[in-house]
This record gives structure tokens, C-alpha cells and sequence, in this order.
């Protein structure tokens, strides 16, 4: 029987592995930020045309069903790799971190909920107004971008209070969770119950194999690619089974081990993730051109879908969030550690409106019968997380500094 490596020794900083430093969030983030900015810089330069067309061509076995632009390939393929340690991760939250007592959660949870519910109705309401047909994307807005948030937290918010990490990483991990159950509820097509059948036996094999200790490689990437095209053809979004299988991975040791199987394969699979699979999706999915739909660039501008999105980031998020936070702070069942006050949860709104990945991930799936939106729609996410980056980042240092004065002012109090 395999069994998982027990605990990593500890090496120093400067001995890190490639794999250690993809690891960080602020190298995952400035990867998947690199790879955005190239494909956009491409999408509006005379490359233009020859980006398109990598984007585009096809690649695939026809015969069983595999017929998918590299572009396709991107979002519903290799993102896949992302969503299952994002599953690992929220597996790991509700056994064993912050998740796991609900008292503990509960602000942060409510906060995310509405951080969703606010940029969904400001959306909509948008759309309602303008008369535009594209409602179906009222989902753009709603996600929160873990990577670029931490990493953006990393760089400007020293001296910030450790419960605004955790409260932030509370909000985006429910976020995540939120934000999937929606693509697999709203933006499924067609759905085919027996290949769904097929794919949560295939999950189920696997639950039962790691549970055992089993996850030699040569078994579990074949069952997880079996998995994923069962998925696929069910009609659900691919990246749906990456979810499942990282649900399935026991967060608690088994046996003897000394670290759970959760532990170990997020460790390794999220070097995968920063380092490929996050950074390859951004650089197809990011190639917007300023003139979308073939327009102006101030009709882009104007574009219904493009303001809605842009807002919904800009504006719903921290509004949902600060708003919900205000309201039931000192309501019973809720509580907001004593360190945090509302400015810095106007700071951490501000951040959870980067929402990169997944907010990309919904515009396709939002607008794949209707293309013509979903340049608008890209273009919208990419505007609002960069505004919404450098609103965090000035509210982020200016919180911090405010943190660190007071931490100094009670220093010289205690001071004989």
C-alpha cells in the first residue's frame, strides 16, 4: 500500500525549491499578473491577429468528443488544476481551520454573502436600465481572486492586525466555495445525468483510494482525467470535478502518518497552479482588445456589460461587505476581532474587489452563446480588479501605517 511522505524538514529561506517559491502568493500573483499583461499588450498590438489565432485553434479528438480551442482548453481544462486545490483548500477550512467553528466564521461568511449578493443586484440593476439583453452575467462580479488579494496584502499591508488576514481569507475561501456552486448551478448546459453518474463514481473511487493511503500517481491522474471528461461531457463545467476530487482528499492523517494527504498535495499541486495552470489561463483569457465588439474604445466604455462589471468590483463588493459587517457586528452570533475596525474593513472590501480567475471564468461561461458580450465582459474584469488593486493598495498602507502609530502610542504608555 502507498502511504504519503511524512512532514517536510525544515530548510531556510535561502534553500527554497522552485516549487517552494511558486508557492507563495505573491509569486503566484505576479506570475498570473505577468501572463495578463502580456496577453493583453498582444490583443491590442499589430501580434494581434496571431494571438487570435493560437487562442482559437482547434485541438482535440473529434471521435470522442474532444474538440476544444486551446483557448477552451485553458478555462476548462488546465484551470481545472486551480479548482482542485482550491477543493484541498476548502477542505482543509472546514476540518481543521477556520471554517470549523461556525461561531468564529460566522461574520466573515455573512460578509461574503453579501460581498456577492451586492455586485449580483448592482449588476443586474444596470442592465435592467440600460435594456441590455445580457443579464445572464450577472455572476461576473460576485468572485473574490484569493491570489492576487493575499498577494496585494503581502506587499502593502504590514503591521496589519493577523485577524484581517484571517478574516480576509475566511471571506475568499467562501467566496470560492460560493462561486462554484453558482457555475454548477447556473451555468450548466444540457446536463447529462448518466455521464454525471459516471464522473461522481470516478470521485467516489478516488475518496475511497486516498482514504486508504493510496495515491500512487500512475493511479490517481488517470482516474482524475477520467473524472474530468466525464464531467465535461455531463454538461457541468469541467473544472467542477477538480473541486470534487480535492473534496475527497482526507485533511486529517491516516495511519501513522505524520501530516494529512491534504497537507502533502497542496503543497505540490499548488506550485502546479501559481506556477502553470493560473498564469496559462490568464494569458487566454486576458487578450482583450480596448476596442471590443469591434467598436470605439469609448463605446467599450459605455458598453452596458463593461460598466456593469467594472462597478460591480469597483463599487458592490466593498459596499456588500462593509455594509453587512456594520450591521451585524454587534448583533449576537456575530463578532469582528477587537484589533479591526470598519476603515480596515473598507480596505479588505476594496482588495476582495480583485476578482481576476474566476470572474473571467463566469464571463465565458456566461456568454458562450453570445460572444459578442464577452469581450465587454473580460474587459470589465480586468479595468475593475486593476482599479479596485490600487484603491486596496492605498487603503491597505494607509491602515497599516494607522496600525503601527497605535502600536507605538501604546508602547509609550506602558512606558514608565
Amino acid at each position: 500500500m502507498t502511504r504519503i511522505r511524512t512532514a517536510r524538514p525544515h530548510r531556510p529561506d535561502d534553500s527554497f525549491s522552485l516549487r517552494d517559491r511558486l508557492n507563495s502568493r505573491k509569486v503566484g500573483g505576479t506570475l498570473l499578473l505577468a501572463a495578463a499583461a502580456i496577453a493583453f499588450a498582444l490583443a491590442n498590438s499589430p501580434l494581434a491577429p496571431a494571438y487570435f489565432a493560437v487562442r482559437d485553434l482547434h485541438l482535440g479528438i473529434p471521435a470522442i468528443g474532444l474538440d476544444l480551442s486551446i483557448g477552451h482548453w485553458a478555462s476548462d481544462g488546465v484551470l481545472a488544476i486551480f479548482f482542485f486545490v482550491v477543493g484541498i483548500e476548502l477542505k482543509r477550512e472546514f476540518v481543521t481551520g477556520s471554517l470549523r467553528d461556525p461561531r468564529r466564521a460566522a461574520l466573515p461568511i455573512a460578509a461574503a454573502v453579501a460581498g456577492m449578493a451586492v455586485p449580483a443586484a448592482l449588476y443586474t440593476t444596470v442592465m435592467l436600465v440600460s435594456g441590455s439583453d445580457a443579464v445572464r452575467g450577472w455572476a461576473i462580479p460576485v468572485a473574490t481572486d484569493i491570489a492576487f488579494a493575499l498577494a496585494l496584502l503581502a506587499v502593502f499591508g504590514k503591521g496589519l492586525p493577523s485577524g484581517f488576514r484571517t478574516f480576509l481569507l475566511t471571506l475568499a475561501v467562501v467566496d470560492d466555495l460560493l462561486g462554484i456552486i453558482v457555475i454548477a448551478i447556473f451555468y450548466t448546459a444540457g446536463l447529462s445525468l448518466l455521464w454525471l453518474l459516471a464522473s461522481l463514481v470516478g470521485v467516489a473511487l478516488y475518496w475511497l483510494l486516498t482514504h486508504r493511503g493510496i495515491n500512487a500517481w500512475w493511479i490517481a491522474i488517470p482516474l482524475g482525467l477520467i473524472v474530468w471528461y466525464c464531467m465535461l461531457q455531463s454538461g457541468v463545467h469541467a473544472t467542477i470535478a477538480g473541486v470534487l476530487l480535492g473534496l475527497s482528499v482526507p485533511a486529517l492523517p491516516v495511519g501513522d502518518d505524520e501530516i494529512s494527504l491534504a497537507e502533502d498535495m497542496e503543497h505540490d499541486w499548488n506550485a502546479l497552479s501559481q506556477g502553470v495552470a493560473l498564469p496559462v489561463f490568464a494569458f487566454f483569457a486576458a487578450g482583450v482588445p480596448l476596442a471590443a465588439g469591434g467598436g470605439s474604445v469609448l463605446e467599450t466604455f459605455s458598453e452596458p456589460v463593461f460598466l456593469a462589471v467594472a462597478l460591480g468590483l469597483v463599487v458592490g463588493k466593498p459596499l456588500g461587505i462593509v455594509g453587512s459587517v456594520a450591521l451585524l457586528r454587534r448583533v449576537p452570533g456575530f463578532a469582528l476581532d477587537p484589533k479591526l475596525k470598519l476603515p480596515d474593513v473598507l480596505a479588505l472590501g476594496a482588495v476582495a474587489g480583485i476578482g481576476f480567475t474566476v470572474s473571467l471564468l463566469i464571463g465565458e461561461l456566461a456568454f458562450r452563446s453570445a460572444p459578442e458580450h464577452i469581450d465587454h465582459g473580460h474587459l470589465g474584469v480586468i479595468v475593475g480588479s486593476v482599479v479596485a488593486a490600487v484603491i486596496g493598495s492605498v487603503l491597505l498602507r494607509r491602515r497599516s501605517r494607522a496600525h503601527r502609530r497605535d502600536v507605538l502610542a501604546a508602547g509609550e504608555e506602558r512606558m514608565p
